[in-house]
């Protein structure tokens, strides 16, 4: 019998000075929305410089946006939301989309951090996006500043 430990809260990063791009896919827009929402909490309780936000259509088209928004800022936030269907392609995006925007941070070396939700229902990706800091976009947003601050003291 497994047990999940209890979370740890992420501490708050110092954002001052950083400028950081959220890119989110307008597919599921309700469950992206929200998702954006709780970033921008995070973002603006670290006291961000500056947060710019792209729309793309879905969830592939993230990863290339996250890396040209990558030359230009400090930290890319990447939200989504992938819920499965009933054919194979749920697999495809939701791997792909992970993939690219990984790569895109390997090949940047910019902090860029995965907030694509790839779930099994809209029940789940609700339960994901809430008002609360349990949302993933504001978890997404914190990594993405606290991995910026991580970055900028290796260079």
């Amino acid at each position: 019998m497994s047990r999940d430990l209890p979370a740890t809260p992420a501490p708050i990063p110092d954002g001052s000075g950083l400028r950081v791009c959220i890119v989110r896919a307008r597919f599921n827009d309700q469950i992206v929305s929200a998702l954006v929402d709780g970033a921008r909490r995070a973002l603006e309780r670290c006291e961000v410089a500056e947060i710019n936000e792209v729309v793309v259509p879905g969830a592939l088209e993230i990863p290339v946006v996250c890396e040209t928004a990558a030359a230009s800022h400090d930290a890319v936030v990447a939200l989504g939301c992938v819920i499965r269907g009933e054919t194979y392609h749920f697999e495809v995006v939701s791997d792909v989309s992970a993939r690219g925007v990984l790569d895109a941070g390997l090949r940047t070396r910019t902090a860029i951090t995965n907030g694509v939700l790839t779930v099994e229902n809209v029940a789940q990706a609700e339960a994901r996006s809430g008002p609360g800091d349990d949302n993933k976009g504001f978890e997404a947003a914190l990594g993405a500043v606290e991995l910026a601050r991580v970055l900028a003291n290796l260079a």
